[in-house]
């Protein structure tokens, strides 16, 4: 996945919480989890929604937003 994402801070939290076991995650936003899914970066797996490696690629490039910042 070559284009960038702007994710809105809720969709960046869940994408982070989303790389914890499913047991430990709390009160995620599920309308949230579904845009992730629908941006392919997140997928309904067994007992609940995961992260997919498109999911992990973004998380570690990060958010655009927050390049200006680090710069």
């Amino acid at each position: 996945m070559n284009v960038e994402i702007d994710l809105t801070p809720d969709q960046w939290e869940a994408l982070k919480a989303l790389r914890t076991p499913a047991a430990n995650r709390r009160g995620l936003n599920r309308s949230v989890v579904e845009q992730l899914i629908a941006l392919r970066l997140a997928a309904e797996i067994g007992d609940g929604p995961a992260i997919t490696s498109e999911g992990r690629s973004v998380l570690l490039r990060g958010s655009p937003r927050l390049w200006d910042v680090a710069a």
